[in-house]
């Protein structure tokens, strides 16, 4: 039992952060545009007009602000850890100083399903928008080449999203310093698109809309915030990179923290003004943004949104790619990986085999696989990191309370504890085929875990 709960030795973590070969270039700004980057994409283009449609109605607009409220009580936690020890790997690294080796292993295991689900779910999405846009100027793709087998379209593979997949691919093997310069360049389109959006449809909301405010009662408000919670996803994503960060004691916590304060505003405003201008039954599409726009007749915007989701999108599925890479990297460091999977290149100093690998596996899974009921996990994955940062804080707290913080979350053992409660009581409304297949996973990932990381553990007795 011991060797299952053995932990990590923070002093050897930031010795090891020291002699790492990952190159630091990323400062305060680049992590707030890559928060901005992984979190604004499906969520506010897709997810938007569905869960109003289906769960919330109007009050789409408190199931985000509850979603919120959970992220931002989590986002305090991970700002403390990444303060305090900026190490690659998230809260899988924050867990294995906390909690243990078993708990660490599970929760990076977790976080690798999640991220992968999360690369091919947003290169589905972001096939379905290309394809829309090429429509727009007459050209029409085969659907046996843009959909995958199972998803009622004739399809045979899902080609869109396999090709942007390798092109983050690519880029991502390439560095993560160009791979930002890219990312900051494609988030500044999305958010003047968004901004076009809401100086444009405040002028067509009609408060009738917004009534009845919501249709689907408390249950739904609540079934929508564990629904949306897809939207957050990311912002965790940056504290992935603190071992590129030049002064990672600073610079993370104010990217995670003011990356997820503009996209949650920015999620409260579009979705207030969306719900506005279209009665909430008919926002149940695909591109909702684009539908309320044409709905009020504003066509040739309608076509400018549409470039902008695609955009948005891109950089979502650049972020999410870039953490399930670290995660995997750190754990593979660890040894509960095998080792190839942290070589570093000697021209590029990425984890080049690993990038490539993991952008083979999510090509594979957008390009042959209907990923509708599987995108939930997603969510699964999510919420259950966010409850065990919010538990480690507060262990990190006992066991090393003169450990130099940078951050410190307000109000602890309060604070974290609501966290984790929140994020569990949003759990619990997710569906029983959701908590099947997540049981299923980390049953799978025990196996992994018994024979073959514990015994190559670099913490091994």
């Amino acid at each position: 039992m011991s060797s299952l709960l053995r932990k990590k030795s923070i002093t050897k973590l930031l010795q090891q952060s020291n002699q790492q070969t990952l190159n630091r270039t990323l400062n305060a700004l680049d992590l707030t545009m890559l928060g901005v980057g992984a979190i604004i994409g499906t969520g506010i283009f897709v997810l938007t007009g569905v869960v109003a449609a289906k769960s919330a109605g109007p009050a789409l607009i408190i199931s985000f602000i509850l979603s919120g409220i959970a992220c931002a009580l989590a986002a305090f936690c991970y700002a403390e850890f990444a303060s305090s020890v900026p190490i690659s790997g998230s809260v899988y690294t924050y867990t294995y100083v906390t909690l243990g080796e078993i708990f660490a292993f599970l929760i990076g295991w977790d976080l690798m399903l999640e991220y992968l689900l999360a690369t091919a779910a947003v290169a589905t999405g972001w096939s379905g928008y290309f394809q829309a846009l090429l429509e727009g100027f007459g050209i029409n793709l085969p659907s046996i080449l843009t959909s995958a087998p199972g998803s009622g379209n004739g399809g045979i593979v899902n080609l869109p999203a396999i090709i942007i997949i390798f092109l983050i691919t690519a880029l991502l093997s390439k560095g993560i310093k160009e791979s930002t310069r890219v990312n900051n360049i494609m988030v500044v389109i999305k958010l003047a698109v968004i901004v076009i959006f809401i100086l444009t449809g405040i002028f067509y909301v009609k408060p009738e809309n917004w009534s009845p405010f919501a249709p689907f009662g408390f249950e739904g408000i609540i079934t929508g915030a564990a629904t949306v919670f897809f939207a957050y996803l990311g912002f965790d994503a940056v504290a992935t990179a603190a071992e590129e960060v030049k002064r990672p004691q600073r610079d993370v916590p104010i990217g995670i923290i003011s990356s997820l304060a503009i996209c949650t505003t920015l999620y409260i405003l579009v979705s207030l003004i969306l719900t506005g201008m279209v009665p909430y039954s008919q926002l149940n599409v695909s591109d909702p943004v684009t539908f309320a726009l044409q709905f009020v007749g504003q066509n040739s915007l309608a076509g400018i949104i549409s470039v902008g989701a695609i955009t948005g999108i891109t950089t979502v599925l650049l972020v999410v790619m870039y953490a399930q890479v670290r995660v995997s990297f750190s754990m593979s460091r660890d040894g509960l990986l095998p080792k190839k999977l942290s070589t570093i290149h000697p021209t590029f100093k990425t984890p080049f085999q690993n990038t490539w690998l993991t952008g083979f596996i999510a090509a594979m899974i957008a390009g042959f696989v209907d990923l509708t009921t599987l995108a939930h996990l997603v969510n699964m994955g999510t919420l259950a990191a966010f409850t065990l940062v919010s538990i480690a804080v507060i262990s990190l707290r006992k066991s090393h309370p003169h450990l130099k913080r940078a951050f410190k979350v307000p109000f602890v053992p309060v604070l974290p504890a609501i966290s984790a409660l929140l994020c569990i009581y949003l759990m619990t409304s997710l569906s029983t085929t959701t908590w099947i297949a997540f049981i299923i996973w980390i049953g799978i990932g025990l196996i992994v875990y018994f024979g073959y990381a514990r015994r190559h553990s670099k913490l091994r007795d």
